[in-house]
């Protein structure tokens, strides 16, 4: 293994920005962080930056991310979380912090939230007592070396060495090559949500919440 796998630091806010950016796009081109912010590349990878750096932990800061290294840069990454302690709650409580950073108005605000009212709808619960998964990716130029397999080793150990039983990962419908290689390393289909606007957004039908024992 010529990677080193290590828990993300500030300095790897940017990498952070793009492992959720591409996360969020799937195996698709246009995803939920587009959707929300909108705007260009740069502006979103800005955004998700600041919201990787706030001064409280969340669902998407850094301090909860592991990435895999080589020749001293980031390739790969990965978060996990114990919803009990970091949820959706922390993440709002921290946007107004990123607004004003990145300068948004009210209207901003107003019309991102409306715009993420799909997905919303899509997003599986979480099940009970597990540690969530979220925001995978790797670097075009490192994929198929078996990263992502030591990546989720590596976060799977963490929730269990705080308990948690079960480890859950949430997947586009659609997303096949993701969904097999999800299901090689053990989880397996819990149920999905469904939407008509998310499908029209998204071109993918819905979420799907896939579970495993850690």
């Amino acid at each position: 293994m010529s990677f080193e796998i290590r828990p993300a630091r500030p300095e790897d806010a940017e990498f952070i920005a793009w492992v959720m950016l591409a996360a969020g796009r799937s195996h698709l081109s246009y995803g939920v962080w587009d959707h929300y912010i909108g705007r260009t590349e740069e502006e979103r990878l800005a955004f998700l930056t600041a919201l990787s750096l706030t001064a409280a932990p969340h669902p998407f800061h850094h301090s909860i991310f592991i990435v895999a290294e080589e020749h001293g840069n980031p390739i790969a990454g990965l978060c996990g979380y114990d919803p009990a302690f970091l949820n959706m709650g922390n993440y709002l409580q921290s946007l107004p912090e990123v607004f004003e950073k990145r300068r948004w108005s009210k209207d901003d605000q107003r019309a991102a939230f409306k715009r993420i009212i799909s997905f919303l709808c899509c997003i599986p619960a979480n099940a009970s007592g597990a540690w969530i998964i979220d925001s995978v990716a790797t670097l075009p130029q490192a994929r198929r070396r078996g990263i992502i397999s030591k990546l989720l080793e590596h976060i799977i150990a963490k929730g269990r060495s705080l308990g948690l039983k079960r480890a859950q990962i949430n997947v586009l419908i659609g997303n096949i090559p993701a969904w097999r290689s999800y299901e090689n390393r053990g989880f397996t289909f819990d149920y999905e949500k469904r939407n008509p606007q998310f499908e029209t957004t998204y071109v993918s039908p819905g979420i799907a919440r896939l579970l495993r024992g850690t």
